[in-house]
């Protein structure tokens, strides 16, 4: 076992009360299977309060980019702190009163990453999955980070209890079968096809791809809401399962 492994027990078993999942499960159902903003606020506070527990910064100066910002929560938060935050998506949802906010249209499979800056900190959350080349975007974030920058990188890897997203579990019935099972079944309208807009993605073979990727290194993951238990990162083939979204905190090395 690495070391530290059953002190991360004791404490995750001593603090599960401040876990956010039970919050963000009541958010979801109160609003007919889909998200509010409420949401995502959620998330994206309990995100930035994880990355200050592990020692990254958010200052006036500190200069993030919100990477597929979506609507713009994440950064929008930050922005409210005082960071200097650039937003890029495709295209722009930027909440409105947010049309003064810098926005760079980007589509992360297929452009060109010299061409967005370097920052600080670079957000990408609940965006990994959704990319076509997952591998494409490993391997040139680099590009994107100033020297000693940080990364935040989540996502709901496949086998967790939400990777087939709105039809889960009927994920576990199969890439190819599990969305059709939900359409026979289920009945309802879902936004996420395998291999069109949602792809299977595993927390090991991400790490692993990382550590083979030169100036990038992995410093802290965890179940990015529940990360009290972050000793289950350590558990291959449990942590897949387990871990429902993974968080990881990269650091650009030179």
């Amino acid at each position: 076992m690495p070391p530290g492994f059953w002190l991360q027990i004791q404490i995750g078993a001593n603090t599960l009360y401040g876990m956010v999942i039970h919050r963000l499960i009541l958010d979801h159902l109160r609003h007919s299977h889909g998200h509010g903003s409420q949401f995502y606020l959620l998330q994206a506070e309990d995100a930035i309060k994880l990355l200050e527990r592990w020692a990254v910064a958010f200052t006036e100066r500190t200069s993030v980019l919100d990477l597929g910002c979506g609507h713009g929560i994440f950064g929008g938060v930050l922005a409210k702190r005082g960071c200097q935050v650039t937003f890029s998506d495709q295209s722009t949802g930027l909440q409105p009163g947010m049309s003064g906010a810098r926005f760079v249209p980007f589509d992360i499979d297929r452009g060109d990453f010299s061409g967005l800056g370097e920052y600080d900190v670079v957000i990408c959350s609940n965006v990994y999955e959704h990319l076509s080349k997952p591998d494409n975007f490993l391997g040139n974030v680099r590009q994107i980070m100033k020297p000693g920058g940080r990364l935040f990188l989540s996502w709901t890897n496949w086998l967790s209890l939400w990777g087939g997203h709105e039809f889960s579990p009927f994920h576990y019935f199969g890439i190819t079968r599990g969305h059709l099972i939900y359409d026979k079944v289920v009945k309802r309208p879902r936004k996420h096809t395998p291999y069109k807009n949602l792809f299977p993605t595993y927390i090991g073979e991400t790490m692993e791809k990382i550590r083979m990727i030169p100036g990038l290194q992995v410093l802290q993951t965890a179940p990015r809401y529940y990360p009290e238990l972050a000793f289950m990162m350590h558990l291959p083939v449990i942590r897949e399962f387990l871990a429902w979204n993974c968080a990881m905190l990269i650091a650009r090395t030179d």
